[in-house]
């Protein structure tokens, strides 16, 4: 809250005094939470403990992360202040926010700070907690996670530590090449954090659209790159580079996007008769921008027809690769699911042999398939209660399923023109946006942890 506060003296605003208040109250909060439960550091933490923790950080924290936005220039109501701030620590990028133009700088930058912790947060957590919890098959990243040096880290806050350097190294290239497109120094930090992040939260209603090209190249360049796991990127730099090169989830990953942006290119070819510079530009970066999560725009993609709105609704709901910034249901789901299928349709062809699903050239515990099957079953019933419960709130069909697949999926514009690209969740009421809060705060715990948590037996045990 203190960089915030800074550029807003700095410009001499006026502002800056709400991020000070912000501050004092966290600050307080915060020191006198870890006064009280210093006794129990050395404790260590419980299966269960951990659990807990992993959520309520995420249900906490955008409490006093929406504080600036009540006390601020915005004059938001609670909801959407919390809603903002849940948006921004779970990298969703969807906003309630208008004439972003308008907004005190240090707001915005507020506004990127939140991705952007949020985004190394659930990258720590994706390779730390999450294999060691065994959630929605993420176990088989177990040892992978910890044995990135050729040998076995001692401690998860090594490998934590390893993470963070690489997101700031990212970060600050993002920064650099942002300032090299023509980007002003303000708008490169605010973009670089949400870019790296996958977060989406730009400083312009119109998103990348008033950006030159070289700076949507840019932004492509680095949702891609935020959306490889990151304990690939510790690996190479420990000298052994051939996991990046040779991981399957990355090359799937990199497959999807290619072929679904010249699907798109040719559609729009097709449809307007000429094909442009533009045309695969404007594909390419919204196909990559949905894909992975973060939500930024440069076109209003709801006017090109009826394929490509399908398409990123389709892709919207794959995401990027386990260990990194991106969100949704992730690639290596989907290659495990093909495997459980693939195998299964052998072994009713050929109902005496043994056929055992293989991920990355090694075979899958039952385990790891149940959690992945379970993790579906989930990720897709959820997405049916939020739908139904947006419903229930007055919302149409459409805005009312794309709200609750973008939000569980934390990815950022729905469909439609209230809450498509073009558009912003300001206008939905109070219950939706509750309902839409609850979802990204799910969907960014990857739905067990929280299924965990609200069952009964949890808390007897």
């Amino acid at each position: 809250m203190l960089a915030p506060m800074a550029v807003d003296m700095a410009q001499g605003n006026g502002h800056w005094p709400v991020f000070l208040e912000s501050f004092v109250v966290t600050t307080l909060t915060g020191g006198l939470i870890a006064l009280a439960c210093a006794n129990g550091v050395g404790e260590g933490l419980s299966l269960r403990q951990t659990f807990l923790l992993t959520s309520l950080v995420w249900l906490t924290l955008p409490v006093f992360g929406a504080i600036p936005f009540v006390l601020g220039a915005t004059n938001s109501g609670v909801t959407d202040a919390y809603f903002e701030a849940m948006s921004g620590l779970t990298t969703t990028g969807a906003t309630v926010l208008s004439g972003l133009e308008a907004l005190p700088d240090g707001l915005k930058l507020w506004r990127a700070i939140l991705q952007w912790l949020g985004g190394v947060g659930i990258v720590v957590v994706a390779m730390v907690f999450l294999p060691e919890l065994r959630v929605g098959g993420m176990q088989i990243f177990r040892s992978e996670a910890f044995d990135t040096m050729g040998k076995i880290l001692p401690r998860a806050g090594a490998i934590a530590r390893s993470i963070s350097g690489i997101y700031i190294g990212l970060t600050v290239l993002c920064v650099g090449a942002y300032l090299a497109a023509g980007m002003t120094f303000f708008d490169a930090i605010c973009h670089a954090l949400t870019s790296v992040s996958t977060g989406g939260m730009a400083n312009y209603d119109a998103s990348f659209s008033d950006f030159g090209p070289s700076v949507h190249y840019f932004a492509v360049i680095f949702m891609v790159l935020a959306a490889l796991p990151f304990v690939r990127y510790v690996q190479f730099l420990a000298g052994t580079p051939q996991p990046l090169w040779r991981d399957t989830q990355i090359r799937t990953f990199l497959w999807i996007v290619t072929v679904v942006t010249l699907m798109v290119t040719a559609w729009l070819w097709g449809r307007e008769g000429d094909l442009t510079e533009q045309a695969f530009r404007d594909s390419l970066f919204n196909v990559t921008s949905i894909m992975t999560g973060t939500g930024y725009s440069s076109a209003d993609y709801m006017t090109w027809g009826t394929f490509p709105v399908v398409i990123f609704f389709l892709i919207g709901l794959i995401g990027g690769c386990a260990g990194s910034t991106s969100c949704s249901v992730k690639v290596f789901r989907y290659q495990l699911l093909f495997a459980s299928i693939k195998a299964q349709i052998k072994q009713i062809q050929s109902p005496h042999g043994i056929f055992v699903p293989r991920y990355d050239g090694r075979p899958v515990g039952q385990d790891v398939l149940n959690s992945v099957m379970a993790f579906f079953v989930a990720f897709f019933l959820s997405m049916g209660l939020f739908s139904v419960a947006l419903g229930m709130t007055g919302l149409d069909f459409i805005t009312a399923v794309s709200g609750a697949a973008t939000a569980l999926g934390n990815i950022g514009p729905g469909l439609g023109p209230e809450i498509g690209p073009a558009g912003n969740f300001a206008g939905l009421n109070d219950s939706a946006k509750w309902v839409l809060s609850a979802a990204m705060f799910v969907g960014r715990l990857e739905i067990m942890v929280v299924l965990v948590i609200l069952s009964v037996r949890f808390w007897r045990n």
